[in-house]
């Protein structure tokens, strides 16, 4: 029995989606990553030196991680080196890390905002620069003793009705 081509077409429909709605791959999906790494701010914190530079950082030392703490009411965080995370994990781990919360500073919120096509591209974009650099310190609970220099992000000079909250 022949199938009508109308219904052949539906059917081919149903098992490929269109062009516009599949994640790019390739070298289109790495270009599209580091356009993403780039313009999201990733490099501000998870490579040394790049806002003091004005992102003059060559991309070879981009996402290594920073000794550089963030300092808050949380504790004192680093930035991840990336490049040595994404060689540990798979494209699936990453999104579920990418969508649990995270310490300040960093912007989990706007990872949790990125569609899966665009966490993926900064994934493999990620990932094709290879390993690079040591791991950062750990996590430091508010309170205890910092042995690396640290940025200090506690709120000052707060409004009473919003120091008391």
């Amino acid at each position: 029995m022949e199938t009508p081509l109308p219904i052949a077409a539906l059917l081919l429909a149903a098992w490929t989606s269109p062009a516009w709605a599949q994640a790019p791959t390739g070298a289109a999906d790495i270009r599209h990553g580091r356009y993403l790494v780039q313009t999201s701010g990733c490099n501000d914190c998870h490579t040394p030196g790049y806002m003091q530079k004005d992102g003059d950082i060559p991309e070879t030392e981009w996402l290594a991680g920073d000794t550089m703490g963030w300092q808050g009411p949380w504790g004192t965080t680093y930035p991840a080196n990336l490049r040595r995370l994404f060689q540990q994990m798979d494209e699936k781990a990453w999104l579920v890390r990418a969508r649990q919360p995270m310490r300040p500073p960093m912007p989990s919120a706007s990872l949790r905002a990125m569609s899966d096509a665009d966490l993926k591209a900064i994934y493999r974009y990620v990932r094709s620069l290879g390993t690079k650099g040591q791991p950062v310190p750990a996590y430091v609970p508010p309170g205890a003793k910092v042995a690396t220099p640290y940025y200090d992000l506690t709120p000052k000079n707060l409004p009473a009705a919003v120091a008391g909250q």
